[in-house]
Parts: C-alpha cells; sequence; structure tokens
C-alpha cells in the first residue's frame, strides 16, 4: 500500500487534491494512505514551496496547484 502525503494549509485546493488522489487511486484499484499535513515547518522540510504538495512514498511528485488527472495516475502507478 502506497502512501500519499498532502501538503498544504487546509484550504479548499489542498482539499481538492485530497479527493482527487483518492479518487484517482479508486480508479486505478490501488488501495493507499492519504495523509493530509499542514504542519508549516513540515511542509518546509518537505521541500514545498507552493502549496498544495503531493509526495507519493515520500518522494515529491507535485507543488503548487491542482494536477493534471493522467500525471496523478502515473505518480501513483509509478
Amino acid at each position: 500500500m502506497k502512501t500519499v502525503k498532502v501538503y498544504g494549509p487546509g484550504c479548499k485546493r489542498c482539499e481538492t487534491v485530497a479527493t482527487m488522489v483518492q479518487t484517482a487511486a479508486t480508479k486505478l484499484g490501488m488501495e493507499i494512505e492519504v495523509v493530509k499535513v499542514s504542519d508549516p515547518k513540515s511542509i518546509a522540510m518537505a521541500g514545498v514551496m507552493s502549496t498544495p504538495g503531493i509526495a507519493i512514498d515520500d518522494k515529491l511528485v507535485h507543488a503548487g496547484g491542482l494536477p493534471r488527472e493522467d500525471a496523478l495516475e502515473g505518480w501513483l502507478q509509478g
């Protein structure tokens, strides 16, 4: 099972990204754990300069704005 961290202060875009991640995983038939990280220090330590950020198994794959659906699916499968 993959662990997906969504970095952000809890804004609407961050919530949307968390939903997008879960939807993509369901579409791919994958079981994932989504962890929301809102602590500013933890966000900075992860290298996220613009939120929302996404890390899959502790590898940062996206930062800033909403990801494309096809890119998100590719990251989950990779």
